[in-house]
């Protein structure tokens, strides 16, 4: 059997299956499996062993079982990164991502503020231009990390800083480990723990007089950042089955109306930011204005809401004053 005939075989498969873009995800899934560019299956169009057709046939059935095509292939690629995912970690999806890019312009255009205060010119364009002394002072923390997205990628992009990863399950914070090894990003750390329960184990020293210290305060960050469970428990059983199936349920349950975490998360972090300090979740389709509600009750300031692709009120972003 050839290539493209197999090709048009898996299409056909997949659609009878209720996959939906069954063409693109057919190419994918050949591509994975034999190890094949796009050129070679169809300007080649090789001749298939009976090696390579069973290797496709396995494939092919996983997915028609409707597991997810990253937790088959292993892997998703996030933000310019290669992220190892299993059944034990939420899928990073283009909202999350989204997320990372508003971070990153976040972070940046609070460094370009900072920096323009000062009026020596000549010493506010050596700021611009040294990446270390822009960002030596940051920290930044990712609560529900999973397999490490957000932390990875803010890590990526701001070397010197210092970023931290907190997770309740010990399976997502191996991935994460293993992200950071296989992405070589050295400026991570990934704690066990629900929520802040990780960070109030951490503390910064307080020196005074001199070089003792002699008391200790907890570790506070310039940015949380999160992407919280906030399906609603109900809601769940309705999700698509590579969701609702396969994807881990601890990771998707807000409880009954998906602002439990907020509720938990929002008031909490206060007393993790820094003065000025930024906070920025993630909420689910038609949340922002409950979420806003916990954010205004908990005195945050300056309150912002983003729309993702689709124009829906995906990302606000707070700041804290003490």
């Amino acid at each position: 059997m050839k290539a493209i005939e197999k090709l048009r075989e898996v299409t056909k498969t997949l659609k009878i299956s209720g996959i939906e873009h069954a063409e693109k995800e057919a190419e994918m899934l050949l591509r994975h499996s034999l190890d094949f560019s796009a050129i070679e299956i169809y300007r080649d169009n090789p001749e298939l062993s009976e090696r390579h057709i069973k290797t496709v046939e396995r494939v092919l059935e996983r997915r028609c079982r409707r597991e997810p095509f990253q937790y088959i292939t292993g892997y998703v690629d996030f933000f310019g990164q290669k992220l190892l995912v299993g059944s034990a970690v939420l899928i990073p999806r283009p909202e999350t991502e989204l997320m990372a890019e508003q971070a990153i312009k976040t972070v940046t255009s609070e460094q370009l503020s900072v920096n323009s205060k000062n009026n020596n010119p000549s010493l506010v364009t050596t700021r611009l231009n040294s990446p270390k002394s822009r960002h030596s002072s940051l920290i930044i923390l990712d609560i529900c990390t999973g397999c490490g997205c957000l932390a990875l990628a803010l890590a990526k992009e701001f070397p010197e800083a210092q970023v931290y990863g907190s997770d309740k399950s010990d399976a997502a914070i191996g991935y994460a480990k293993k992200n950071a090894e296989i992405n070589g990003i050295k400026n991570v750390t990934f704690l066990t723990g629900s929520l802040f329960e990780p960070l109030e184990k951490l503390s910064n020293p307080r020196p005074e007089f001199g070089s003792k210290a002699v008391n200790c305060q907890l570790l506070t960050f310039d940015l949380i950042i999160s992407n919280p469970p906030y399906v609603k428990t109900d809601d769940i059983q309705f999700l698509q089955p590579e969701i609702k199936d396969w994807e881990p349920v601890s990771s998707l349950d807000g409880g009954s109306d998906g602002l439990d975490f907020y509720r938990e998360l929002i008031p909490s972090a206060r007393h993790f930011l820094k003065n000025e300090g930024l906070l920025m979740v993630e909420t689910g389709a038609g949340q922002s204005c409950a979420v806003t509600d916990i954010m205004e009750s908990s005195e945050y300031k300056h309150i912002e809401i983003i729309k993702d692709y689709a124009g829906i009120e995906r990302i606000i972003l707070a700041r804290w004053k003490r």
